[in-house]
């Protein structure tokens, strides 16, 4: 049986897919959602439902920006820098990461992703779905950024309980280059 192309929807800030099936998305036609205040600007390259099986997004961070907290997962995930800079910390290590270095994540392994250099970084994540909670373990590397939660927890509530803002439409030119603005 055949698999149907995927339908999408056309906003002013970009195009997004709503539902599963096949598709080919540009990034230079695509939604992204950005939080003002951190965490970055994201492209979420699937369906609204997610994919069952994998998560994919690009996530752009502006020097400083965390991609998310300090954290673990129980399945492995993938990490390809496309453009700029980040910092890399990764089991309470930093290693500084440039274009097309990728970070290979195995399960259980703390890590997080900040924006350093001079200008935007453009980072493609891959990701198993975990079936298990996320583990927020506290860490002083993650902390100096702004990216560790203040006590141990498995719940994503109370680890972004303080996390600010919300995510909005945005438009970002695409490729990136060191001009692109954060907000």
């Amino acid at each position: 049986m055949p698999v149907n192309e995927a339908s999408a929807e056309e906003t002013p800030y970009g195009r997004y897919v709503t539902s599963d099936g096949w598709f080919v998305l540009n990034l230079a036609d695509a939604l992204a959602v950005r939080n003002d205040e951190k965490g970055g600007a994201v492209y979420p390259l699937e369906p609204q439902a997610g994919f069952r099986d994998v998560g994919v997004r690009v996530r752009v961070l502006w020097p400083g920006d965390p991609n998310a907290l300090y954290h673990s997962e129980g399945v492995q995930e993938g990490f390809l820098v496309l453009s700029g800079e980040c910092t890399l910390i990764v089991e309470d290590e930093e290693r500084a990461l440039r274009q097309w270095d990728y970070f290979h994540c195995p399960a259980d392994t703390g890590h997080v992703l900040v924006g350093a250099g001079e200008g935007p970084c453009a980072i493609l994540m891959l990701g198993a779905r975990p079936d298990e909670p996320i583990r927020y373990p506290v860490s002083e590397v993650a902390a100096k950024y702004g990216a560790s939660v203040a006590k141990d927890t498995d719940d994503p509530d109370e680890a972004y309980a303080d996390w600010p803002g919300e995510y909005l439409p945005v438009r970002l030119p695409w490729p990136l280059d060191s001009d692109t603005k954060s907000g």
